[in-house]
C-alpha cells in the first residue's frame, strides 16, 4: 500500500485548492489515506506532518497499521485536540469532507476554533468530491485486489445458480449466495443481497423475502463480496425453464447495451457520454421508459463511488478506474433483467473483471 503516494496527491491537490489542511473523517478515506482499519477516527493533514486522532481503543492498532502517522489519543470528545494540533496559526483553510460531517459535528467543530484564543480568522472549506476523486484512480495493488473480491462473487453465483430450483425462497438464495462468498474467502458483504423473482425483477432494488421461485421463471441476482475492504458487484439474471420470447427479446436487448458500452468504454470520454451509448441501444428498442437508473458506478473502498456513469455524469474516465455498467429493463407486473459486469480502463482500453456467465441467446 503506498501511503506515501497517496498523501503526496493529496498535497498536491490541497494546493490546487489552497488548503492548509485536510481533516478526513469517512472510513473509507482513512483506511485509503492511512491504512487504519479501525472503525473510529480522524486524520489531520497539514502539508508538513500527517496525524491520526483515535481514543484508546484503537490506539495500538493505529500505531501497528500507520507508521508514518503520528497517533494521537483522544482525552475527550469533540474537536478540542485540534486547537493543539493548529498551534498559534490565523488566517488559514481547513478542509472537511462536506459528504461525510453531519451538521452538528461541523458546528462542533466551528465553535471549538471559534472559542480558541489561540486561532484566528480561519476557514473551514467544504470539498466534496476532492478525496473520491482521488481515490477513482486504482493502483495496481488495489486492482489484484478488487479481482480478488470478484472472483469470490463468480464463483458463489456459479455455484449457486446452478443449484437453485422451483420452490426455493429469494430469502433461501441469497443466503446460499451470502453463505458461498464467507466460505470462499469474503470478509463482508459488499452490499444487501438482491434476490428478484418473476415480477418482483421490475425493482431495481428489491429486497430478497419470501417470494418463491416458480418454474418457469426467471430471477434477478444482484450480489457482491468483500475483500479485503474492496467490494465486488455483479448481477446475473437466469431462467429456470425453457426461454420464452419476450424474455428473450428483452435479454438481447439489454445484453447488447452493455456489450456495446463495454467496447466502447475508453479514457477522455465521460461518464453520461458511456451511459448515453447503453440508453441509445435500449431507447431504440423501444424501451427507454424503463431504463430508469444510470448505467454504472466505480467501485473500491465502497460499492458506489466515483466515477459516476449516468445521464447527466461530467466524470471524465481515466486509465485504472474501476466502474461497472449494468443496464437494465424493468417492466412492471413482468419483471426486470439487469446485467451488471465489472471493468477496468487499462491502457486506453476496457478489460471485463467478471467472468460469471451469461444467458446464450
Amino acid at each position: 500500500m503506498n501511503i506515501s503516494g497517496r498523501l503526496n496527491r493529496l498535497r498536491s491537490e490541497m494546493t490546487d485548492n489552497s488548503l492548509d489542511v485536510m481533516l478526513i473523517s469517512s472510513p473509507e478515506n482513512r483506511r485509503y489515506f492511512s491504512g487504519f482499519t479501525g472503525s473510529f477516527g480522524n486524520l489531520f493533514i497539514t502539508h508538513e506532518d500527517q496525524f491520526l486522532v483515535t481514543d484508546f481503543r484503537y490506539v495500538e492498532q493505529a500505531e501497528t497499521q500507520c507508521s508514518e502517522f503520528s497517533v494521537v489519543r483522544l482525552s475527550g470528545g469533540g474537536y478540542s485536540w485540534m486547537i493543539n494540533l493548529l498551534g498559534k496559526n490565523s488566517n488559514f483553510k481547513i478542509g472537511f469532507e462536506g459528504n461525510d460531517l453531519s451538521v452538528e459535528q461541523y458546528f462542533n467543530l466551528e465553535a471549538t476554533l471559534s472559542n480558541s484564543t489561540s486561532i484566528s480568522g480561519f476557514k473551514l472549506v467544504k470539498t466534496t468530491s476532492l478525496l473520491d476523486m482521488i481515490r477513482a484512480v486504482k493502483d495496481s495493488q488495489e486492482i489484484e485486489t478488487l479481482k480478488k473480491a470478484i472472483e469470490i462473487t463468480d464463483a458463489s453465483f456459479s455455484e449457486i445458480s446452478n443449484s437453485s430450483k422451483p420452490g426455493m425462497s429469494e430469502k433461501e438464495i441469497a443466503w446460499e449466495l451470502e453463505k458461498a462468498m464467507r466460505i470462499k474467502g469474503a470478509e463482508s458483504l459488499a452490499f444487501d443481497t438482491i434476490v428478484a423473482a418473476g415480477k418482483n425483477g421490475s425493482m431495481a432494488h428489491h429486497r430478497a423475502g419470501d417470494s418463491v421461485i416458480s418454474y418457469p421463471d426467471f430471477v434477478v441476482i444482484d450480489m457482491g463480496a468483500k475483500f479485503q475492504g474492496y467490494c465486488a458487484d455483479l448481477t446475473r439474471t437466469i431462467f429456470l425453464g425453457e426461454l420464452d420470447n419476450k424474455f428473450r427479446e428483452i435479454y438481447e436487448i439489454v445484453l447488447s447495451a452493455q456489450v456495446e458500452a463495454t467496447r466502447a468504454a475508453k479514457p477522455g470520454m465521460t461518464g453520461g457520454e458511456l451511459d448515453n451509448i447503453a440508453r441509445k441501444v435500449i431507447s431504440n428498442a423501444g424501451f427507454g421508459d424503463y431504463f430508469g437508473h444510470g448505467l454504472g458506478h466505480g467501485v473500491g473502498l465502497v460499492v458506489h463511488e466515483y466515477p459516476r456513469v449516468g445521464p447527466k455524469s461530467q466524470d471524465v474516465l481515466k486509465n485504472g478506474m474501476v466502474f461497472t455498467i449494468e443496464p437494465g429493463i424493468y417492466i412492471p407486473e413482468w419483471g426486470g433483467i439487469r446485467i451488471e459486469d465489472v471493468i477496468v480502463l487499462d491502457s486506453d482500453q476496457p478489460v471485463v473483471l467478471s467472468k460469471s456467465e451469461k444467458i446464450k441467446i
